[in-house]
């Protein structure tokens, strides 16, 4: 991303309708000292820093050069090489590169009822707009391959570029959730115990004992592996367990008491009572329903 590049696009009713659509793509160059920003943005998308603005679309702008301010009706974030932030429909917003820096960026506005399904994830909060995750190859890669689907236009490279940008947000929620683990040995405890977890899918576990074991407590082990993971321990077993059984369902012709058994699960009301609640159907409907004929 080394020369200037900006694209405002059009949508069609099928764009709309796929439920995330791009409606402008940048890379930037704002040299220390110019004016900003650019007296080219069209109208709904200029802004001067005395006013600010309000935009109708979100917009994931990547900082890859220098530094510079944002500020929002929360609050004022500083934003350095290697930050991503988000703007929000709706919600008053301006930033800007300190005089003497400049800086790259490197935006994607966008929208569509998707986008917002996505978005009100408790990881993408209008206090909290920005992420400093240093510079980082998916990112630019990422960002990269939707420059190069906007500049050719080939039919369809909307729905492509939607998928980029579920992706780019994916990315950032991973290493957002990786910030407390990089480095620690409770990651590698956690590695350890969801390996462990696999190779006995079979077995009722001790979770307390299995910590115990990794020397370190229960609660802190517990808070961690849901942090990590999403699901508790217990939780996260179980759904093992749960796959497992669905596996054995669709290619053995053992009985669900005897699938039940193998699982380790006390009782064959207690699993199918299981199975129902993680996946909406018995055991024997979920065979019935998947069976290869």
């Amino acid at each position: 991303m080394n020369s200037n590049f900006v694209k405002y696009l059009t949508t069609s009713d099928e764009d709309n309708k796929w439920g995330l659509y791009l409606n402008v793509i940048g890379s930037v160059k704002v040299s220390p000292h110019s004016d900003y920003p650019s007296l080219n943005h069209p109208s709904e998308y200029f802004f001067n820093w005395d006013e600010g603005r309000v935009l109708k679309e979100f917009q994931i702008n990547y900082i890859t050069e220098g530094e510079g301010i944002l500020e929002n009706k929360f609050g004022k974030f500083n934003l350095k090489k290697g930050c991503i932030f988000l703007t929000f429909p709706g919600i008053w917003h301006r930033y800007k590169p300190l005089t003497k820096a400049g800086w790259r960026e490197n935006y994607i506005g966008f929208n569509g009822t998707i986008a917002k399904n996505i978005i009100v994830q408790p990881q993408f909060l209008h206090e909290n707009p920005v992420f400093y995750f240093g510079i980082k190859e998916e990112f630019i890669d990422t960002y990269l391959k939707i420059f190069d689907l906007v500049e050719k236009e080939q039919p369809g490279f909307q729905q492509i570029a939607s998928g980029m940008i579920i992706k780019l947000l994916g990315y950032i929620v991973s290493f957002e959730k990786q910030k407390g683990f990089s480095g620690k040995r409770i990651a590698q405890v956690i590695e350890n115990t969801r390996f462990e977890m696999r190779q006995n899918i079979g077995s009722i576990l001790d979770l307390q004992e299995l910590a115990k074991k990794h020397n370190v407590s229960y609660s802190f082990f517990r808070k961690m592996f849901k942090k990590y993971t999403g699901v508790s321990p217990g939780q996260y077993h179980l759904q093992l367990r749960i796959m497992r059984a669905k596996e054995l369902l669709i290619s053995t012709d053992k009985s669900i008491k005897e699938i039940s058994y193998e699982l380790g699960f006390q009782s064959i009301f207690y699993f199918s009572n299981m199975f129902k609640k993680k996946t909406g159907n018995t055991p024997s409907n979920f065979r019935n329903k998947n069976s290869i004929s």
